[in-house]
């Protein structure tokens, strides 16, 4: 007997919001080229798919997507799926290209005018088990098991969120025992309930349980109205008044199943894709693996597909095939349902099988586990022979916290090849099973481990490198860390291992993520077996040991970048290593008192607010403050925004509304106030390490747009600076007992770079003869005849302007700050342009930069990507400067405003951020031979503790070191202070 045709059907928008989703929505804001094209959606569905076609082999093959266009649904119902946010113009971009890889590959698209991809699937569907195939539908949506069959002609491939390409292969007992109703009553069932995702109503009143239970005893929508004499109490009136919405929402759920296609499923004969074609476009999306599979032919000449006129071979021609022994397919098979690797591979031809099976094996690791001694000294052999640079050996540590001095080191990972045996994997405390000690495995690695000789990769060296430190290992040799060659290469793009393997390596290798551990809260990894942890860390170190020649190879095609990693972003790994070994040390008797000072000053402002608004309210009820300022004091509405809970009272709606009420500023005093005790005042005390007395910040290498550090736990780049209470907080930090804290701090940084980068005359000539370049500006701005006639509020005029100009501050926001009408800030403005015309020339340039070629570059050559949203803009990507009118482009979206606004600071920003680094590395050097100790970088501040006796020689040499970090046109300032706590220091 013949295996039956199988029919893949692929609710196209299902599969493309989840990619987008599950990509563009994450921390890092999506997969996107270098250039910035947003391409979450086109790797994720063509992984998707690819995994499928290869998973179920189908004979038949078709991709349903809506049409974007209304419905009979909407038709009917005005407020169907009214409640969905507008499509966000990345995901249309990406869907763009996504269709031209579609069409390229030759995979029938099918839409239809009116109805929706649903409709479309329910129809072929229908037809596809008419004709006698076996119909698999591909979705993330459940909408579609009403089409499931009792026989198990239709399943459905339901794609779980947060499974990547996992599926589970839905039957009506799959759907019974998830929803608790049959396929065929989902219908009845959301007729009931309604579906809050469709603005589909229901029966108001009726729940899902009550849904289920209806169901349960009446069987159907009509028998449970045929028996309202039987349901008694709330219920039945509820159902009495619903009964119109109820068929109305039966309507709008019910997939039509007969609508008139141009095809049918007979035109989806699914034969061989072709890639051919395609490969310019991969290339163009940066789609590397796929590319490279396609080149090198390692899967795709031998892909599971027939041609159009080969037979579906009989179980007797595949017996062999199901008794033999078989590896997972090239392309990371899907988790169904009721389908062994086995059964999979009994729908290809014998020789297109063993080549699969040939391709897979390469992709399969197989780590070795080191138990005991003989194998330890054996695996140390092997590992002194790669003394090569060029093939560094990758390394990782499975750690039970991300707490460095709180972790136990669970075991020690490193592969040195592309073998899938070229790993191994060393257990040391899990719960349970064979493992050697501790002491003797790191001691017999320590040669290795603590040598420059022997070259090391990682991903996030930084945290191995700290684990090895509480350890009592050096870490040393690392030569590449992959993360950062990622951060380097595209700030704003993942950098997690495993977005790195799906972006640049085959479909089978995907670092996984520690989430997909599936740990409870109460475990850690070593409560998993040895063998589970193994494949786990094994894949960690074999995806960073391929991705070292494929990142390398995308540096060294922009050689500025490549020597940004080798000499900054790397060298710098190690320094901020040490910073967060070493921690700073907090008076928490000091904050205790503190936070009692602020709760009574707290208080006082309280009862101020009360005062001036005439009742008690809870200032931090946004609700009762939005009633308070917009209707009991009848404020501007126009400045604030309608929101679920009134009108909204955030930061810019307060800035907004300053100078209409007294009780404005005081509500902003107490939330400065407040916000600032809990999140330092009340805080740091908690993040007191009690093994040193001290707190360990993160120092975040790999997070911001500009190539800033951030820091976390706590963050202290969002101190205030300069404030009263900022000089507060800073008193808590203090040194070592008895020595000193020191704060070197770059004078003007962001200002200086923009006189060399601008080369502006009148800023270069005041900085190289240090002249008060605020003085200068306001001295022109209120046109004075000499620097000693500009007052201390007119120099605060310069400030102001000089500084907001970088961030490119408009005229609205200046008049707020300087309390000036807006014509006024615009005539300081427009002034301000016309003195400093390089200036405003080189930051112009700058935005025409970005919207030509895609970017900006710091100093050093780190590059900002920008990718705009607005058809005006993208039009213009390639032209040459000179030939965009920015003046005329009037119709740009808020984002793209703000891009531009970014495009023109991030050169400065980004090479300030950059000469602090330099400075942070050069001084790593100039501290070797002392005990001072550099412990914190704050903007552009860098705190040190150095005992009293080596102050004096070290203090000329930290600010030497700083200043001449980097040559300018003017030279760079470093003002440096030492005192008993950091507010003494500054």
């Amino acid at each position: 007997m013949a295996n039956t045709p199988v029919l893949i059907l692929v609710d196209g928008h299902s599969l493309a919001f989840r990619a987008y989703y599950a990509f563009a929505k994450s921390r890092t804001g999506g997969l996107r080229t270098q250039t910035g094209i947003p391409t979450s959606v086109s790797f994720g569905f063509l992984n998707s798919l690819l995994n499928t076609i290869n998973t179920h082999a189908p004979d038949y093959l078709a991709i349903a997507f809506d049409r974007g266009e209304p419905t009979f649904r909407h038709e009917a119902d005005a407020n169907y799926k009214a409640n969905r946010s507008e499509t966000p113009e990345d995901f249309i971009e990406d869907i763009g290209h996504l269709q031209e890889v579609l069409e390229g590959l030759n995979v029938p698209i099918v839409t239809a005018a009116g109805y929706e991809a649903d409709d479309v699937i329910g129809t072929l569907a229908k037809q596809g088990r008419e004709a006698g195939y076996t119909v698999k539908i591909l979705s993330g949506d459940q909408d579609l098991f009403q089409l499931i069959d009792g026989d198990e002609k239709i399943s459905v491939l339901h794609l779980s969120p947060g499974k990547g390409n996992q599926t589970a292969e839905f039957r009506a007992e799959n759907v019974v025992e998830k929803l608790k109703i049959k396929p065929e009553q989902l219908i009845d069932y959301k007729a009931l309930c309604g579906d809050k995702s469709d603005n589909i109503p229901g029966v108001r009143g009726i729940g899902e349980k009550t849904a289920v239970q209806l169901l349960s005893e009446y069987h159907s929508l009509d028998e449970i109205y045929a028996s309202l004499d039987k349901i008694k109490g709330a219920t039945r009136k509820k159902l009495e008044d619903g009964k119109e919405a109820a068929y109305h929402s039966q309507r709008m759920a019910k997939i039509v199943q007969d609508v008139p296609l141009t095809i049918s499923v007979n035109d989806c004969n699914f034969t061989r894709l072709d890639f051919g074609k395609i490969i310019p476009k991969l290339k163009e999306l940066e789609f590397w693996s796929f590319v490279e599979q396609i080149e090198n032919k390692k899967a795709f000449d031998d892909f599971p597909t027939r041609t159009e006129d080969e037979t579906i071979k009989s179980e007797s021609e595949t017996s062999e095939l199901e008794t033999s022994e078989s590896e997972p397919s090239e392309f990371e098979p899907s988790s169904t349902e009721g389908l062994d690797n086995d059964e999979q591979l009994s729908f290809w031809s014998f020789e297109e099988t063993q080549a699969i099976q040939q391709a897979s094996e390469t992709k399969v690791i197989q780590p070795q586990i080191i138990q005991t001694e003989k194998q330890l000294q054996e695996l140390v052999k092997t590992l002194e022979t790669f003394t090569d640079k060029n093939n560094p050996v990758a390394w990782d540590t499975e750690t039970t916290a991300l707490e460095p001095r709180d972790a136990k080191l669970v075991g020690i990972g490193c592969c040195w090849g592309s073998e899938k045996t070229d790993i191994a994997y060393i257990p040391l405390e899990h719960k349970t099973g064979n493992q050697l000690k501790k002491e003797i495995v790191l001691e017999a690695l320590r040669p290795i481990l603590e040598s420059e000789n022997y070259p090391k990769a990682l991903q996030n060296a930084k945290f191995d490198r700290l684990i090895f430190k509480v350890q009592g290992i050096n870490l040393a040799g690392v030569v590449f860390d992959t993360m950062l060659a990622s951060y380097v290469l595209n700030p704003e793009a993942g950098h997690s291992l495993t977005e790195l393997s799906w972006q640049y390596l085959d479909s089978g290798i995907v670092a996984k993520s520690y989430k997909e551990l599936s740990l409870s809260k109460k475990q850690t990894i070593a409560d998993l077996d040895i063998p589970t942890v193994a494949e786990y860390c094994g894949l960690d170190v074999y995806a960073t040991y391929l991705l070292v020649p494929k990142l390398r190879e995308k540096l060294e095609q922009v050689p500025e970048l490549h020597k940004l990693l080798l000499e900054v972003e790397q060298p710098l790994e190690a320094v901020l290593a040490e910073m967060e070994y070493q921690g700073i040390r907090i008076n928490v008797d000091y904050l205790k008192k503190l936070s009692e000072q602020l709760e009574k000053q707290l208080d006082e402002i309280e009862k101020q607010a009360y005062q001036e608004a005439g009742t008690e309210f809870n200032l931090g009820s946004p609700k009762q403050l939005s009633q308070l300022l917009f209707e009991q004091l009848e404020l501007s509405k126009k400045k604030s925004r309608k929101t679920k809970t009134g009108y909204s009272t955030d930061a810019k709606v307060l800035e907004k509304l300053k100078g209409d009420h007294p009780i404005i500023d005081i509500i902003l005093e107490h939330r400065t106030l407040a916000k600032l005790k809990s999140t330092y005042v009340d805080a740091l005390p908690e993040l007191v390490n009690p093994q040193t007395q001290r707190i360990h910040t993160d120092f975040n290498q790999a997070i911001t747009a500009t190539g800033r550090l951030s820091s976390s736990n706590p963050n202290l780049q969002n101190i205030p600076i300069r404030t009263e209470f900022s000089r507060q907080i800073r008193q808590a930090f203090v040194p070592e007992p008895g020595w000193l804290l020191v704060s070197a701090d770059y004078s003007q940084i962001e200002l200086r770079i923009l006189a060399h980068l601008s080369d502006e005359p009148i800023l270069v000539e005041a900085y190289q003869n240090n002249r008060d370049i605020h003085t200068v500006t306001a001295q022109f701005l209120f046109e004075k005849d000499s620097p000693t006639d500009v007052t201390s509020e007119e120099r605060r005029f310069g400030k102001t302007i000089n500084f907001g100009v970088i961030y490119g501050m408009g005229a609205l926001r200046f008049s707020r700050e300087m309390k000036v009408n807006t014509n006024k800030a615009k005539e300081f403005i427009e002034r301000f342009n016309q003195q400093y015309e390089k200036l405003f020339d080189y930051l112009e340039q700058q935005k025409k930069q970005a919207i030509s070629q895609g970017y900006v570059t710091t100093l050093l050559g780190r590059r900002r990507y920008f990718h705009f949203e607005s058809p005006s803009l993208k039009d213009l990507k390639g032209s040459p400067l000179e030939n965009i009118p920015l003046d005329e482009l009037k119709k740009i979206g808020q984002n793209d405003a703000q891009f531009l606004r970014a495009a023109a600071n991030a050169p400065i920003q980004g090479s300030s951020a950059d000469i602090i680094k330099i400075a942070m590395v050069k001084l790593r050097d100039v501290l070797q031979n002392y005990r001072a100790k550099l412990l914190l970088q704050v903007h552009d501040e860098l705190v040190f503790e150095v005992p009293p006796e080596e102050w004096e020689e070290l203090q000329p040499q930290i600010k030497q070191t700083m200043e001449n970090a980097f040559s300018l046109k003017v030279p760079l300032l470093v003002e440096i202070h030492a005192g008993d706590n950091w507010m003494e220091a500054k």
